[in-house]
């Protein structure tokens, strides 16, 4: 059964206990056309990664999606309402949120395995080192787009992570107190910390990563760290 709670958007330190969705900027009017959407998310990323927040306008993106501009203002409303929606759009094809969801029979040890190989293989995408790299230029240091990126992208996935592990504490499989917001956040961090390893800042660098053949012995040591830190030795009936 899916988990009823409503999420909230994240920031620094816990994000509260409530999933944001992507904003919907679609007012009143004539229903719109998903594949349309579709077409300009696809095109809005691309254009996105190839020259950067700044460098792409709205009729670039019509213009690759072959709609008009009016059509990219319909259905998403502003160019950072796109990108926001590019960026979560991206994150929940390779984290999908059914990822956290609740299931009876999920084996703890399990289940985080399943968010590593989706957390890893999408933070060490070319898309993924790409987008980074163009936020981090000097230009944008502060820019309200980063945020934007943030909270759409890694902050959601931290959100869904503290979620599980509060659900899993509540269930006595963890030794973290559910109650305590900081410390599940906390918690999230670290355990994304460990999966993404140096290889991450090597990838950042133009440097290489984790050779495919280590990749699964990395995701698992990881893992299996997180679990001797915070898992309870006599874990009660198991929990989503």
């Amino acid at each position: 059964m899916n988990d009823s709670r409503s999420r909230g958007d994240s920031g620094s330190g816990y994000v509260s206990p409530h999933r944001s969705k992507p904003s919907n900027p679609v007012g009143p009017g004539r229903p719109k056309d998903p594949a349309k959407g579709a077409a300009i998310l696809e095109a809005a990323r691309t254009l996105f990664l190839q020259h950067g927040f700044e460098g792409v306008s709205m009729d670039q993106i019509a213009a690759v999606a072959a709609v008009s501009k009016l059509t990219v203002y319909s259905h998403f409303g502003d160019k950072e309402k796109l990108f926001s929606a590019a960026v979560a759009s991206y994150c929940e094809q390779q984290v999908p949120h059914a990822l956290f969801e609740r299931a009876a029979d999920a084996n703890l040890r399990d289940r985080l395995l399943q968010i590593a190989r989706a957390f890893h293989a999408m933070a060490s995408s070319a898309e993924a080192i790409a987008a980074l790299r163009m936020l981090s230029t000097p230009q944008l240091a502060g820019a309200p787009v980063v945020s934007t990126f943030w909270n759409a992208g890694p902050g959601r996935i931290n959100q869904e992570l503290t979620l599980l592990l509060q659900r899993r504490a509540e269930g006595g499989e963890l030794r973290l107190d559910p109650r305590d917001e900081a410390g599940l956040c906390r918690a999230a961090s670290q355990l994304l910390a460990l999966l993404k390893g140096d290889a991450h800042a090597r990838l950042l660098l133009g440097l290489d990563g984790l050779a495919e053949d280590d990749v699964a012995a990395h995701l698992g040591s990881a893992v299996d760290m997180f679990l001797r830190a915070y898992g309870a030795a006599d874990p009660r009936t198991p929990q989503p």
